[in-house]
């Protein structure tokens, strides 16, 4: 039975949570605070983890930072925060996905079948190879010359879609779905602050750059 950790403060909540997972399937772990949380990840890593960013004793994004230490857990954030400037936060922490309250069962039960199919068998990832550097996608890992390039939990994610299409144009709209979700399409500038941090990290000249190609106005294109 696929484990699922929920933390979340407000008790009715997590009771409806863990009521409704058991009945689709998961076993599930509630924690009420992040300490507990991250304890309960330690002892009985769960195959996701469902996290309220409002916790009494530290902050989501912070318990986000501390799991992301040691572990690569897909993540779904649950939150009342609806403010762009906290999903990018929380995404920048490493989290997977984001839900805000209120929410629908159907959507939050999808969206994790959606992170644990992703995550599963990751032996079976490609890894993708340039002249300039290499993604592989099971272990989550990018080198260049040899060496680990750290991205963050939102330019892994952007890599990742486009790495996933090769030669095939992203649309701005499609990539920011896919990233930041639906209500962010138009947040276009999003994509350049991005794209720019991700060609200084693994293009050999950023101004001029031959795998992560723009489209003026249109999206964006891997060029292996």
């Amino acid at each position: 039975m696929t484990a699922v950790l929920v933390v979340d403060d407000d008790p009715y909540l997590l009771r409806a949570l863990r009521i409704t997972l058991r009945a689709h399937g998961y076993d599930v772990i509630a924690a009420s605070d992040g300490r507990s949380a991250l304890l309960a990840a330690a002892r009985i890593p769960p195959a996701l983890i469902v996290l309220d960013l409002g916790l009494p004793d530290m902050d989501g994004t912070e318990v986000l930072a501390k799991l992301r230490s040691w572990s690569q857990v897909p993540v779904l954030v649950l939150s009342a925060r609806h403010g762009s400037d906290d999903k990018v936060q929380a995404l920048d922490a490493g989290a997977d996905d984001y839900i805000t309250k209120p929410f629908g069962l159907d959507e939050l039960l999808a969206r994790l079948r959606a992170l644990l199919r992703r995550s599963a068998d990751p032996e079976h990832e490609p890894v993708v190879t340039t002249d300039a550097f290499t993604v592989d996608l099971g272990k989550r890992r990018v080198t260049r010359d040899g060496e680990d390039v750290r991205l963050t939990p939102t330019e892994w994610k952007m890599l990742e879609v486009l790495v996933r299409n090769p030669e095939k144009l992203i649309t701005q709209q499609q990539l920011l779905s896919e990233v930041w979700g639906p209500a962010y399409a138009k947040e276009t500038n999003y994509l350049r602050v991005y794209m720019a941090q991700l060609r200084r990290k693994l293009e050999p000249d950023a101004a001029a750059p031959r795998h992560l190609l723009t489209e003026a106005g249109i999206g964006y294109r891997f060029q292996p």
